[in-house]
């Protein structure tokens, strides 16, 4: 790997790794009843394991605003 190929990706991974923080945090910080389905460590195994996509589908599907 290059450098130019390193300072292309480098944004793209600090996002996902800043979304994925995000949102564990949030996960982490939310009582159980605030999350859809209950099923705290359900989320956050789609956090982590899903990749980019996993902190998007939680912020915008998982949450329930109180």
């Amino acid at each position: 790997m290059s450098s130019s190929d390193l300072l292309i990706f480098a944004p793209i991974i600090l996002i996902e790794l800043g979304l994925g923080v995000a949102a564990m945090v949030d996960l982490i910080r939310r009582d159980k009843t605030a999350v859809v389905g209950g099923n705290k460590l359900l989320w956050g195994a789609i956090i982590l394991l899903v990749g980019f996509v996993g902190p998007i589908v939680y912020f915008v599907f998982g949450r329930k605003e109180s």
